[in-house]
């Protein structure tokens, strides 16, 4: 009767040390900025640029914003009722990368990533795991919290004699991989945001543009046979505005994601990576 519920007895005790685990790991998570809160408190943000920074007075001639503009701020308000959102996009990006800046490096840990991998391996080949998990707790971040969660079972698995070697590495790398899908959408939360900014800022100032354009041709009819040249200036002025902000709004996401992006697919790499030398270790030594 006990060998028939001692699999299961063992099966349990790997799953209580699992959960308790991730209760731990998930206390030392940052979770990051609330988007829906941090969207709509930067378009408002925006919005108060646009007319208080942008249409401040001083920035036009005769004190008003029916005046020609006499700064570059005021060239910029000129630019018609898209610049408010182009604003808040370009905005968006810069916040979003500093929040990913600040989750992405504590996800790294506290020491370098090379070193710690390296050292990791350094105690698997002496079948330290001891030693290997204090690592892991000096280290901390993502890639601390699934070391750590694997050299856990490691060691669980390596007292058990219910299961044959073949079972227990199927059980190892479930548990890793179970630990890495658990710290992957921390890592790429409001990535989305950064890929969407990049895609829509063109189009929204290509709207802009569309829109000066139209005043520009507008003022060409208007006039006859001697078209408004302010006019037409005026709106030919608001389309490259809108251009201008929408490229390097987009140019500035493109960049900021890809570069985030990369440092994703690091942490990814340096969890494999030392997934595959727990898997091996243990496949040597058991």
């Amino acid at each position: 009767m006990w060998n028939f519920y001692r699999p299961l007895k063992n099966l349990i005790y790997i799953q209580m040390e699992k959960q308790q685990l991730t209760q731990t790991n998930s206390t030392r998570k940052v979770k990051g900025l609330n988007p829906f809160i941090t969207i709509f408190i930067v378009i408002a943000i925006g919005e108060l640029i646009y007319h208080f920074v942008f249409g401040a007075p001083s920035n036009f001639i005769g004190d008003t914003t029916e005046g020609k503009p006499k700064t570059f701020m005021g060239i910029i308000h000129k630019g018609g009722v898209i610049v408010p959102f182009l604003v808040s996009f370009l905005l968006m990006v810069i916040v979003f990368s500093i929040e990913r800046s600040f989750v992405i490096g504590k996800a790294g840990g506290t020491g370098s990533l090379t070193r710690f991998v390296n050292e990791i391996r350094k105690l698997l080949d002496k079948n330290e795991i001891n030693d290997a998990i204090a690592l892991c707790d000096k280290q901390k971040g993502s890639i601390g919290n699934v070391v750590k969660e694997g050299l856990i079972s490691y060691k669980s698995l390596a007292h058990d004699t219910t299961l044959d070697k073949e079972q227990k590495l199927v059980s190892l790398n479930k548990t890793l991989e179970e630990a890495t899908t658990l710290e992957m959408p921390m890592l790429e939360k409001n990535m989305t945001i950064l890929a969407t900014i990049a895609s829509i800022g063109t189009l929204i100032a290509l709207m802009g543009t569309v829109i000066g354009m139209i005043k520009a041709f507008f003022a060409l009819g208007d006039g006859g046979g001697s078209p408004d040249a302010a006019a037409l200036s005026v709106g030919i002025s608001e389309a490259l505005v809108n251009t201008a902000l929408g490229i390097g709004t987009s140019a500035f996401a493109i960049i900021a994601y890809n570069f985030f992006t990369s440092k994703i697919d690091t942490l990814t790499f340096k969890i494999d990576e030392v997934g595959l030398s727990i898997q091996q270790s243990f496949a040597a030594h058991h």
